[in-house]
Order: C-alpha cells, then structure tokens, then sequence
C-alpha cells in the first residue's frame, strides 16, 4: 500500500491546481476517475475571464487570480495563458436603462468601456441585428483563457515536484483508520493524511462513500452550441457578446459561433448532454439577436456547474473530520480562480498564511469554510 500525505479526489482545475501549490510541501496523489483530466466541467468550459460580472467575491478571487495568469511564473506555461477578447454587452430597447446603467458603472470603475452606436457595434461584430440589440458597450476587460494549456501546466509542475496523478481511479469509498484514511480505489487502496474533495458535481457523493455529510453541493446543467458564420466574419476577431442580463452569450469557438442560452437546470452528477429544448433556444437566440439563420448546429454538448447553498465555494476541513477537506462549489467560475483558490486551499492544508493577493481582496482562512453553513 502507497502512502501520501494528500490523497486529492479528482481531476479538474480544482484538483490539479492545488496540487500544483501543495506539491513542493506536502507528497501529494490526485485521483480522477476517467482516463483524461479535465473531462467535464472544466473540459466543457466557455474559457471565459473577466474581473466583473460574478458576485463580488468571485470577482475579488478574479482579481487575485489575474496576475498569476496574465504573469505566470517563469517557465510556468509556452504559450500566454489570457488572450484578448473583450465583450460588448447588449439589450433590447426595454433593457436599454440597465444597458447604460452597467456602462456608467463601469466608467465610474475607471475600465475603459466605449459606448456603441449601431455603425460601431456592427463594426466589432457585423452579424449583430440592430432592431433587436437598442443598446450595447464594449467592455474591453474580458479575455480567453487557454484551459488546457493552464491545466496542463499546473500538472507538469506538480508532477516534476513529486506529485502523481492518477487517471481511471474511481472511488469506492474510503474509512479512517487513526489519524489516517484508507482510500479504496478499483485499481489500489491508498493511505492518505488527508483527503481532499475536489470532485466537482461529484462531491456529495464523495464525501458520502468517505462518510463525510455532504453540504449540498448540487450539479447544474449548461448547454452550449456551435453554429456556422457566413463567409467575410472572421470568428478570430469577433468580441464575446453578452445580453446585459445573462440570457444567452455568444462567442468565437474554433472559427463558428458558440452560443449558449446560459441555462443552469439542476441535474444529477454524470456525464452530462444537451437537452433538445436548451438547444432549440441557444438557436432561437441566435436567430433573434443576429442576423444569421441557423440552418445547421455543427455541434452541441453540455457541462456541469455546481454550486453550494450561497453559490460561493467550499474550502475548509469538514465539520465532522478535520483531514478531510472540501475545495468544491465553484459554480463554473473555477478556472478563472483557480490561482486563487488553489493557493488559497495549499495555504490552509499546509497551515501558512493566506497569500498576499488574496487578503489584498479581503479574502481570509475562513472566507469560504463550511462552518459558515453550521
């Protein structure tokens, strides 16, 4: 039997981000269930970043994660981890108030937002329809993340500091034996310190084959497709476009449109696929919005998004065992914050100070603990 210090239970940004900042502390063995990383939520992702528009917490883990990623340390990733996008957010002419209000929000942020006329608009984005988009900005502090670049790079590091990561490890449960955890696998069982719940729509159910009482943490269905555009729109140049209150997003996705109707349908933990209707609206708003007609969906799929009771994330030892730790709930804003949360969680586990960038933030030990649920 193998024996580690931390014994991660999945394989996401969650997971693998935080072996990256445990790894030159503690000998750490993450443990994902199917045979690639990344292979749900964080592999369906949007790769979106921007440092507004989430809750403010999530915004202040945003800030706290934005210098890791436009900066990462040398050698870190061989490729730039944000790519410049923007945003322009749009509304119909009875959401053209809140359209302007969000625009002198911003201004008075300082964020150099340009307020859009139909002949502007349509020169950032030419298939827009401007009957149905009254009023728009543009937002230039939105960016693209490189998702599998940052995923990959945060497990080659963690593995060149001794870390092993493990795919097809499904959990069969795991009990305390002392201070230590015997976590059963189908393929070894593993003696671990501690266990750390980073399984994603999955941690309930971790936590109950651990007997940990679950904290609610519920999976969340959202659907996403992939549309031709007509010949002269270069997918490269085009913004990301946001309807001002998050009924649908579009943006580039591999020289097509993606579009989603930014659904959140609670759903069991699985690998999760579209539903017809949620399709069927992705491509009505496609149609209202532009001026395309979506004769063909080259693609669609489905991820998860899965949040705790105040929709904010989960980091702590549990109530009832204080070597397992949850480092879950991340509501589909897990990668953007993964510099943040991931630190912040090695912090914790290895018992130092919670870095600088996040108590710039107002961020603490226990901003994020279970107890807050007790």
């Amino acid at each position: 039997m193998r024996t580690f210090d931390i014994a991660i239970i999945g394989g996401g940004i969650a997971g693998i981000s935080l072996a990256y900042f445990l790894s030159p502390h503690r000998s750490v063995v993450v443990l994902e269930r199917e045979d690639a990383l990344g292979y749900h939520s964080t592999g369906r992702s949007a790769a979106e970043f921007t440092l507004r528009d989430n809750a403010p917490l999530v915004n202040a883990l945003a800030r706290a994660s934005h210098g890791f990623l436009t900066t990462p340390p040398e050698g870190f990733a061989t490729v730039p981890l944000l790519i410049e996008r923007g945003s322009i957010i749009l509304g119909t002419e009875d959401k053209a108030a809140l359209v302007r209000a969000r625009y002198e929000q911003a201004r008075e942020l300082g964020v150099a937002v340009e307020w859009l006329d139909e002949t502007a608009m349509l020169a950032r984005a030419p298939m827009l329809n401007p009957t149905y988009a009254a009023a728009a900005y543009f937002d230039p502090d939105y960016w693209d993340i490189e998702v599998d670049a940052l995923l990959q790079a945060y497990a080659r590091h963690a593995r060149r500091h001794g870390a092993e990561i493990l795919e097809n490890r499904r959990l069969a449960g795991a009990r305390r034996a002392a201070d230590t955890w015997l976590v059963e696998t189908n393929e070894e069982t593993i003696s671990a310190g501690m266990v750390v719940n980073a399984a994603g729509g999955w941690a309930d159910t971790v936590a109950s084959l651990c007997g940990i009482a679950p904290m609610g943490i519920v999976p969340h269905r959202r659907t996403a497709i992939t549309v031709d555009l007509p010949e002269g729109i270069d997918a490269g140049r085009l913004p990301e476009i946001n309807e001002v209150e998050e009924i649908f997003y579009f943006k580039p996705e591999g020289g097509r449109l993606l579009a989603s109707p930014a659904d959140a349908t609670p759903c069991e933990p699985a690998d999760v696929q579209p539903e017809e209707l949620d399709v069927a609206y992705a491509a009505h708003y496609v149609e209202e919005a532009t001026t395309l007609s979506v004769r063909r969906i080259f693609k669609s799929w489905a991820g998860m998004r899965s949040f705790s009771a105040d929709r904010l994330p989960v980091i702590g030892p549990a109530k009832d065992a204080e070597n397992f730790f949850w480092l879950a709930g991340q509501g589909g804003y897990g990668i953007l914050t993964s510099p943040a949360l991931g630190s912040l969680a090695a912090a914790l586990i290895t018992g130092s100070p919670v870095p600088e960038a996040l108590t710039r933030e107002g961020i603490g030990a226990d901003t994020f603990s279970p107890e807050r649920f007790s």
